[in-house]
Parts: structure tokens; C-alpha cells; sequence
């Protein structure tokens, strides 16, 4: 179980740093990417960048299977 987390954790950390690139093609602006200003921060909710990119790494798990 803690193994997953740190999977999670290290996942979130490498989006999170490749994020700005990835924006360039569109991902984080799509409809259901939530972005709200509080506090004078933004913050970003990527639904729907978020199943995009899970579905392309199923479908390129399924092609290296």
C-alpha cells in the first residue's frame, strides 16, 4: 500500500513539473479543467486532462503487453 502511494506521489510530482509543456498542446485547458482563482492563487483542477492522459497510458500498456 505505501508503495502505491509513492507511485501516486512521484506521478503527481513529474505532472506537475511537466505541466506548462503539456499546456502548449491543450492539455489542462480542455472542457472540464476546472481553474479558479482563491486567495491570489490559482489553482487547477484537470479533470478531464486527467482521463485523457490515463487513457493513453492504458492504450500504450495494452500495445507493450
Amino acid at each position: 500500500m505505501i508503495r502505491w502511494f509513492l507511485v501516486i506521489f512521484l506521478m503527481l510530482i513529474v505532472l506537475a513539473s511537466i505541466l506548462p509543456w503539456l499546456e502548449k498542446f491543450g492539455i489542462g485547458r480542455l472542457p472540464g479543467d476546472f481553474r479558479f482563482r482563491l486567495f491570489g492563487r490559482n489553482f487547477s483542477l484537470p479533470f478531464a486532462s486527467t482521463i485523457l492522459l490515463s487513457l493513453a497510458a492504458l492504450l500504450v500498456a495494452r500495445l507493450f503487453k
